[in-house]
């Protein structure tokens, strides 16, 4: 199995931390989004303990919530002591209705509008990543309106090729994020914010992308925030505190993916960053890093029921389930790998190649292409790993398909945490 939480039972169905999934999707339906608690927890204990081991004091860990944002996931990510990255209003209404604290948040986004930027500094978001000039003079007026002085990061752009998807891919100077260094506009955008009234500059923020294996990019990152943080010390006297480096550690989506030892390389970064800084002479700052794909990837799969299964022969046989790119859009948008298994039949042999193919009126609604699975019959539960970030977050109403319903496990035991949506919510909005 992929991961140690999955396991087949004694009536060869899949488990997921222990619970058949057969079960689950008998009592809950399909499709239906599932999400290990407790395996999330541990992924979260991981980045706080290592953060707070390896990096200097105030260190800590953010949930980047474009990942999984629902109401059930902020207790949980709060509870083991993290912050939260936030990209939006609904995202930010969304932790707070949770009981997550403002003051804890970091608000996030390159084109924050005026109304989002009026409501986080109305709801006492803790820091805001200021993106570039005109979302700085903006968030000054509405500090100025508000009679107090926000705390930001400036993000800046580190021009680094990581060798990731284009798509996920946000360090290089041509960049729709944050301001580049390589230009100079970065310095000239330290030098108006550290003036700015109302506005209280504590570091930077930098992102290079997502689904990096080791710490050497972020090493890279480092050494290239750390230079520029000298150059902005000598040329305008102020010293960064605080290096936000992003989120971006991989997971695996099937067995040749590497695994990533989280602790071991935020270990590396840390060392790395405290050897730069003492060449330097530069304090020590504090590390943010956003981890969002890394605490809860793995710990998601989906469960669906086999449809239409059909062979056209000489070329493919076809799969059909009763979702696809309306609950997981991530195959039509970067050609994801997942794992894929018959969890009605997980100890039999995987010996038929396959398509699966989503319920949508598009060619391109798969999910997973060419693939070998134990034959399944109409009516099985197919489960898709490693789909706990960016599928719920990114499901969409397309040809009118409803929502899924997300199921929470822990102890043993299951809960419902977001309903199946209904016809009656899809009109609700309707006139």
């Amino acid at each position: 199995m992929l991961y140690d939480n999955l396991a087949v039972n004694d009536q060869g169905h899949l488990t997921i931390a222990g619970i058949d999934a057969c079960d689950l999707a008998a009592t809950y339906g399909t499709p239906l989004y599932v999400l290990d608690e407790d395996r999330v927890r541990e992924k979260c204990r991981t980045y706080v303990e290592a953060m707070g081991a390896y990096f200097a004091e105030g260190s800590m860990p953010l949930f980047a919530s474009k990942t999984l944002s629902f109401r059930g996931i902020y207790p949980v990510v709060q509870s083991e002591g993290m912050g939260a990255d936030v990209v939006s209003a609904g995202e930010i209404a969304t932790a707070l209705s949770a009981g997550f604290p403002a003051e804890r948040m970091y608000f996030h986004g390159s084109n924050k509008t005026d109304a989002e930027i009026a409501y986080g500094v109305e709801q006492g978001v803790g820091q805001f990543v200021v993106d570039n000039v005109d979302e700085l003079e903006t968030l000054a007026r509405e500090a100025k309106a508000h009679g107090i002085t926000q705390k930001v990061l400036l993000r800046v752009t580190v021009g680094l090729d990581p060798h990731t998807l284009a798509a996920i891919n946000t360090g290089k100077v041509d960049s729709q994020f944050g301001v580049p260094i390589e230009t100079g506009q970065a310095l000239a955008f330290v030098r108006q914010a550290i003036a700015t009234e109302n506005i209280e500059v504590l570091g930077y923020h930098s992102h290079i992308g997502s689904q990096i294996f080791d710490a050497s990019s972020f090493c890279d990152q480092v050494d290239r925030l750390l230079a520029f943080a000298c150059d902005v010390r000598d040329e305008l006297s102020f010293v960064a505190g605080t290096f936000n480096l992003g989120g971006g550690f991989a997971v695996p989506y099937v067995e040749d993916d590497p695994k990533v030892d989280i602790a071991a390389n935020i270990a590396a970064i840390a060392e790395h960053l405290s050897a730069g800084c003492a060449a330097a002479g530069y304090p020590v700052p504090r590390i943010l890093m956003e981890p969002g794909r890394s605490i809860v990837a793995d710990s998601g799969v989906t469960l669906y029921s086999a449809g239409r299964i059909k062979t056209i022969e000489g070329y493919r046989s076809y799969v059909m389930v009763d979702g696809g790119m309306t609950d997981n859009p991530r195959y039509a948008l970067y050609k994801s790998a997942y794992t894929v298994l018959n969890a009605s039949h997980a100890d039999a042999p995987a010996d038929f190649t396959c398509t699966i193919a989503g319920r949508c009126c598009e060619s391109g609604d798969r999910i997973a292409e060419d693939i070998s699975i134990a034959k399944p019959a109409h009516g099985d539960v197919i489960a898709v790993l490693s789909t706990g970030a960016y599928n719920f977050a990114m499901s969409s109403n397309y040809n009118r398909v409803l929502r899924p319903a997300l199921v929470m496990l822990s102890g043993g035991e299951a809960r419902l945490a977001v309903r199946r949506q209904t016809i009656d919510d899809l009109l609700a909005l309707e006139l």
